[in-house]
């Protein structure tokens, strides 16, 4: 029953029952199921715009694919693994889903690849997770790692405080898969980078209170308190942090996973000077702004890079169905990876290396002071683009099976 208060339906694009009279598999609807979080602290970032994301790519995919209509549904895992899995073997087994996209939190993300990839029933396009396993020892034949991972968001904010001499570390880290693996990536260019960490301590999913927490780092000694953490809780770790006047007493305050819907629900006040580092910015380019205009309009916010690397990710997956000529999952995947990523809205040239990561820029951003804004929205500085070389962990640290050592 709980796994049916989890599934929500959402509207096709003219696709037909999935038992229609006379039906058969060959004009049966293609079906992608969007699995988010829709109810806790992650749904800003993807959620409901994960659901708009993926059928604007349907949409400006013409609909159709191998004659069929797409169909897109969209569920709530509640940041729970025995919903999620639970979940999505019923979306395969009984509702003909043939992909999953976002796939919001990495131990949920974690546990849905390792179903698929023992059952290769379905294509798994993760932008809502991004914990490093996920494409390293975690990797699936059938498993691609789009938006973003803890050691490339992590790490590039990490060098550049380190190089402005911000060298003792705190962290405060979520208690839980996301968290341990941006702590250890961030703490590991921390100290290559010739900085040291001084502490750390950890807190469960959905913390209200900080206080303690951010006293324990205050007094620790750290230039830097960084937040490994995202969504809810690194809202209220900025807020708190603002309350205890932290900024204001020379510390830096670092946020390791940063979304625009966060910096929107913190403001530009308490917000401004974060350095962050981020794989979308809706005002970047022409395209990117066009883009997340449209989805603005369905959405109420700008896109976060979850959402437009759904977007991404689900138009690579019908051009790849459409070119393999099938939807069968490994086929998909060959396919996938044999064409370049070329959206114009997310990524440019991209490729999916072999460990399932999809290759693309990063970029260092900073928040803008209030006064610099210039519109809704208009709340990063780019500081510089980071290529994709140099954005993940090189394939001769792979624990991948996958990698041809």
């Amino acid at each position: 029953m709980r796994i049916l208060n989890a599934l929500v339906a959402v509207a096709v694009t003219g696709a037909l029952p999935f038992a229609a009279v006379g039906q058969t598999a060959a004009n049966a609807p293609l079906k992608i199921g969007v699995m988010t979080d829709l109810s806790s602290l992650y749904s800003p970032i993807g959620g409901k715009g994960s659901g708009v994301a993926t059928r604007m790519a349907v949409e400006d995919f013409g609909g159709k694919v191998l004659g069929r209509p797409i169909e897109v549904v969209v569920g709530d895992h509640q940041n729970k693994v025995d919903v999620a899995t639970a979940l999505a073997k019923r979306w395969v087994d009984v509702d003909g889903v043939r992909a999953f996209s976002d796939v919001a939190a990495s131990s949920t993300a974690i546990a849905v690849q390792a179903q698929e990839r023992d059952r290769q029933k379905a294509v798994v396009l993760i932008s809502g997770g991004g914990a490093r396993p996920l494409a390293d020892e975690e990797c699936s034949p059938v498993g691609t790692l789009w938006s973003w991972n803890t050691y490339s968001v992590g790490s590039s904010t990490a060098r550049a405080l380190v190089e402005r001499g911000a060298k003792k570390w705190f962290f405060i880290t979520a208690d839980y898969a996301f968290g341990h693996s941006l702590e250890k990536a961030v703490g590991d260019v921390v100290k290559a980078s010739g900085g040291t960490v001084v502490g750390s301590v950890r807190h469960p999913l959905n913390s209200p209170d900080f206080s303690s927490y951010l006293l324990r780092a205050q007094s620790s000694g750290a230039d830097v308190i960084a937040l490994a953490n995202a969504g809810g809780d690194m809202i209220n770790g900025v807020k708190q942090a603002g309350e205890f006047g932290i900024t204001e007493s020379g510390k830096k305050l670092a946020t390791l996973l940063t979304f625009i819907t966060d910096i929107h629900g913190i403001g530009l006040k308490q917000a401004q000077g974060l350095t962050l580092t981020t794989s979308f910015y809706w005002n970047r380019t022409p395209e990117t702004r066009a883009w997340s205009q449209r989805f603005f309009k369905q959405q109420g916010a700008m896109p976060t890079m979850v959402q437009a690397s759904t977007y991404s990710s689900v138009l690579h997956y019908l051009k790849a169905v459409q070119a393999a000529g099938t939807d069968e999952p490994k086929a998909v995947m060959a396919k996938m990876r044999e064409l370049r990523v070329n959206d114009k809205v997310f990524a440019e040239n991209g490729w999916i290396r072999e460990d399932g990561i999809m290759m693309h820029d990063f970029y260092l951003a900073q928040v803008k002071k209030p006064a610099e804004s210039k519109e809704p929205w208009d709340y990063y500085d780019i500081v510089a683009t980071i290529p994709a070389e140099k954005a993940f962990w090189p394939l001769s640290e792979s624990k991948c099976k996958m990698v041809k050592k």
